[in-house]
């Protein structure tokens, strides 16, 4: 059990700290196996799991590769295990953290961010100005903020940005997005995450920062009242 245990907080940590990045092919179960001394019976009941969780995919004759989707999913993974802490978290709170951190965040993203990283930050605004629902516009508007914190490429960081999508899941958050949404909103929103992507894309890290304060303000007040 500890030998399981210890290929699967070793799998972790390979997808966390992005050392296996998506489409990167992993080692096979055998070589895990002998790696961990672990019989492939057990190693398979491992990725299993990973695969259920849609953080790997498995090719019958290729082999078992990281899922495209794989930052969602270690989200939603970090969000469920952190969700007790997360469920203490109000609103305000959560807005108050982000004005912080955020902006703070802009100089190692842009020191750090390649361009497979801004391809993910285009297709969620692409994905988010295609949405019908507002459940799904809120849902790829934090997997923005997500992608943005994931380019800072710092596992730490990764995981505070889940647990805050985390607390957007919540239905006090939602409650009090679906009373200050209007059509003109979505759009304002929409228009100051092209431009802040396209900030970011510059590398112009002081109009990045001013982007991102004053989008965060215009969302706290459109929430919060203040």
């Amino acid at each position: 059990m500890d030998a399981a245990a210890a290929l699967r907080d070793t799998i972790v940590e390979n997808l966390r700290s992005r050392t296996w990045r998506a489409g990167h092919r992993i080692p096979t179960e055998r070589e895990l196996g002998d790696r961990f001394g672990l019989s492939r019976s057990t190693v398979r009941r491992v990725l299993l799991d990973f695969k259920r969780r849609g953080l790997i995919t498995q090719t019958v004759g290729s082999g078992t590769y990281v899922s495209d989707r794989v930052h969602e999913a270690m989200a939603g993974w970090s969000a469920a295990s952190q969700g007790a802490a997360v469920l203490a978290v109000s609103p305000a709170e959560l807005m108050s953290a982000r004005l912080v951190l955020e902006p703070s965040l802009i100089e190692m993203v842009i020191g750090n961010a390649t361009a497979a990283d801004f391809s993910r930050m285009e297709e969620c605004n692409a994905r988010a100005e295609a949405a019908t629902t507002l459940e799904e516009f809120e849902h790829w508007d934090g997997q923005l903020h997500g992608a943005i914190a994931d380019a800072a490429h710092n596992g730490f960081i990764s995981t505070v940005f889940a647990m805050m999508n985390a607390v957007r899941s919540q239905s006090e958050w939602g409650m009090l997005k679906r009373r200050s949404a209007t059509p003109e909103r979505r759009l304002e929103y929409q228009r100051q995450h092209r431009e802040l992507v396209a900030a970011l894309k510059d590398r112009d890290a002081e109009r990045a920062k001013a982007l991102s304060l004053a989008h965060l303000v215009q969302v706290r007040v459109n929430m919060l009242g203040y």
